[in-house]
């Protein structure tokens, strides 16, 4: 059969598919509440949608909500006609069938995707029979973390239409007192000024979010599909300067502890720079811009070093020297005429900045180590075991380390495993236009340390969370709960021993501060000690090996499946009524790439290049130049561009021909404003997503041929669950539900019910 037929077959099945695609305008979201109640910092969030089937016949209804990635999942329920399917955690290899099966059918299993920076984003659905009507209740929990002096409830409003019953409700209460509080995000602007409204009375707050259906289209993101962003509740609270804010209830208790009275430590610090060829562009401008502005920031009785490195390594001095303004400005020379090419040598960089610091001892400072990479290691030591063996050998607990992963190329879980081994934190620098801001707000919450050799101590408490931390830093905050032995709460006594400079410090209260629950609920402060717990022995798993590693994971599993959360231990399998499929929610890992926000209901063409097997080469000029085009192609709206056009050649960019040089797949590019269309190369097999519809269920994927054949050799089309098309040059394969039929180009296939 002609190449032809099949595209007329093709074209055909694609118009008959959209014939019966979802249309949302046959449901009503008539109801969308989002209720969020924060005590002692832990915040938990309820998201209700109420919606209408208003058709003659059953539909699909579908529920998108986006929750912070910090967040985990507790609880699900769908109320369908007087009955309730409730979500049901699982230990992840328990779930692993069901979830297989649903990949094997093409379905989008893990329902659990990262969406941008912050975001996660829950995705089901359900059929309600005509003019019935289901409830969608999702459930999740996240203890707040402060940092620059403040906490921040994020709350991301989507429910994919205006709506009539459209509420958010934040309820605020701290024993200690709101010290102030305030509204922002993208819903926080002058057209929607009147629909929020911000009570503060000493311990309590609330905040209101109430817009009409016609203010639900105004905000920046918003338009005929209506609300479409996030609210940001900005608040701290009042602070004694001592040990602290203590709670504890029915056994348990959580302390934290942000003392602010305090004189700051002088540092040394050491910026460990990956100057290596995937860098080019604007990774090296930005990182060139976040640099000056740091060295500006340092304080004259800092000491500092600035290493970049590839292949080699490019100390800027072989040794620390005070910040002063001459030494600053020679620094930013040195910052400004970094340039990007080569391999990358994580190990020696890092072992030479270790080394700086660790000559480089002053009494009463505090040491930090900061390094920045884009990618991983091509050159000297390569295994990522043996480099984080090397640097905790070569820092040996003196100071911490904290990794900046520039993009998706890097090993996350190389540099975060590197990390916390050496008492610092991994972070994921977005390759975005505020990269710059990004690098620098991250170097504000280290640049202020306050407190070394943090010692938490509780006698008469057990099973606690971290109590030792190498360094408090201005505007952040130490927490550790725990378990009150016997609950016996007059033998419990808390205290802080750390080093201020040279000075030894004890943080006590003779009086007792321990506060009974109050206002708390009963078991709040249990799971703010289980979510802590869970978090850092999953942390613990990371670094550990053999049986050690089973052991923790064999206990954060335990405290999820007790507390129902969702971590990436445990699945929640969504139920439904009886004869539907049932989807397997799995918590995505950091080291997946996020989605692009698109507003819902929206074609795209994929944006993703094919996978490839082949290792990063740094020093190859086209390698940095594919990274450039790759960040500039994800940044693109779908339609600013036209077609995409396949062409073959050969790497010498002579016409085909037999010879031994490896062929390569070229893509072509139209956009708006270009003359000339941009190029990229795909070498392999490979299947490409064609096109994706996520709210309809629709995935159009194709598998290239050879290039000497050209063009594709099958067409591959899933709609929804139960529907699956195959095309190629033999004819078309259609499995609907069980009923599987094959046809010739000269076959009429009609698709859809």
């Amino acid at each position: 059969m002609g190449r032809t037929v099949v595209q007329l077959t093709l074209i055909g099945l694609q118009l008959a598919l959209t014939s019966t695609l979802l249309n949302k305008d046959d449901w009503d979201v008539y109801s969308f509440h989002i209720n969020s109640t924060v005590t002692s910092r832990y915040a938990t969030t309820v998201i209700t949608s109420r919606v209408a089937n208003r058709m003659d016949e059953s539909k699909e209804i579908e529920f998108h909500v986006r929750i912070p990635k910090n967040a985990f999942i507790s609880k699900f329920q769908m109320f369908i006609d007087g009955q309730v399917y409730d979500g049901v955690v699982k230990a992840k290899e328990q779930a692993q069938q069901q979830y297989t099966e649903a990949v094997s059918r093409g379905e989008s299993a893990g329902l659990v995707s990262s969406v941008g920076r912050t975001l996660e984003e829950f995705k089901t659905s359900v059929t309600v029979a005509a003019h019935k009507k289901v409830t969608f209740e999702l459930t999740y929990e996240e203890l707040m973390k402060r940092t620059h002096g403040k906490y921040e409830l994020q709350i991301h409003a989507r429910p994919m239409q205006p709506v009539r019953d459209f509420k958010v409700d934040v309820y605020i209460h701290e024993e200690a007192g709101i010290n102030f509080i305030d509204v922002k995000g993208g819903l926080s602007t002058k057209a929607l000024a009147n629909a929020i409204t911000k009570t503060h009375v000493n311990k309590q707050a609330w905040v209101y979010f109430y817009p009409t259906v016609d203010q639900q289209t105004m905000c920046d993101n918003c338009g005929e599909q209506g609300m479409n962003g996030d609210l940001v509740i900005v608040y701290d609270v009042n602070r004694n300067n001592g040990l602290g804010d203590i709670k504890k209830f029915a056994g348990f208790f959580v302390h934290h502890f942000a003392p602010s009275n305090l004189p700051r430590i002088s540092k040394n610090v050491v910026f460990v720079i990956d100057k290596s060829g995937s860098m080019q562009g604007r990774k090296i401008e930005q990182t060139r811009i976040a640099l000056i502005h740091i060295l500006n920031d340092l304080a004259e009785d800092d000491h500092f070093g600035l290493i970049t490195f590839d292949g080699n390594i490019f100390p800027w001095k072989l040794e620390l020297v005070q910040s002063n303004s001459k030494n600053v400005e020679s620094a930013k020379n040195f910052a400004r005429n970094i340039q990007a090419g080569g391999y990358t040598d994580i190990n020696q960089a890092l072992l030479q900045g270790a080394n700086m610091l660790n000559t480089h001892d002053r009494e009463g400072s505090a040491s930090i180590l900061i390094l920045l990479t884009d990618g991983q290691p091509t050159k000297g030591v390569t295994n990522l075991g043996k480099i984080q063996s090397n640097v905790r050998e070569a820092v040996a607990g003196k100071f911490p380390v904290y990794c900046l992963g520039f993009g998706f190329d890097v090993d996350f879980e190389f540099l975060k495993k590197m990390s916390l081994q050496n008492n610092g934190v991994a972070r994921r620098i977005y390759v975005d236009s505020d990269a710059d801001l990004q690098l620098k707000g991250f170097y504000e919450e280290v640049a202020t340390p306050l407190l070394t050799d943090v010692t938490m101590i509780y006698v008469g408490g057990t099973n606690l969370t971290q109590t030792n931390f190498s360094q408090y830093y201005n505007g952040s905050e130490i927490v550790v709960a725990g378990q009150i032995t016997d609950n016996d709460t007059e033998t419990f006594t808390p205290q802080v021993v750390a080093i201020s400079s040279n000075r030894r410090l004890v943080f006590s209260d003779p009086n007792g501060i321990v506060e009974s629950g109050g206002s708390v609920s009963d078991d709040l402060i249990q799971r703010v000690w289980a979510y802590l717990t869970v978090k850092q022995l999953l942390d613990k798993e990371l670094q550990l090996s053999g049986p050690e590693k089973e052991q923790v994971k064999k206990e954060a599993l335990s405290l999820s499946l007790k507390y129902s959360f969702v971590t990436p231990l445990t699945s929640m399998v969504v139920t439904k009524p009886l004869g539907e499929t049932i989807h397997v929610l799995h918590k995505p890992k950091e080291s997946e790439a996020p989605q692009r926000g698109k507003p819902p209901g929206r074609q795209s063409i994929s944006r993703h290049r094919g996978t490839s097997t082949r290792h990063r080469s740094d020093n190859v000029a086209t390698t940095a130049a594919e990274r450039a085009f790759e960040h500039w192609f994800s940044s693109l709206d779908p339609e600013t561009f036209l077609d995409i056009f396949i062409h073959h050649y050969s790497p010498h960019g002579n016409p085909l021909q037999p010879n031994y040089a490896p062929l390569l797949h070229r893509f072509l590019l139209k956009a708006e404003n270009q003359t000339v269309p941009l190029c990229f190369d795909v070498s392999g097999a490979l299947s490409l997503k064609l096109l994706h519809h996520p709210s309809r269920e629709l995935f159009v994927n194709g598998e290239l041929d050879s290039v000497a054949n050209g063009g594709f050799k099958r067409i591959f089309m899933h709609f929804k669950t139960n529907q699956h098309f195959e095309i190629d040059t033999k004819g078309v394969t259609v499995r609907d539900g069980q009923t599987e039929t094959h046809h010739t180009g000269q076959d009429l296939v009609t698709a859809g019910r």
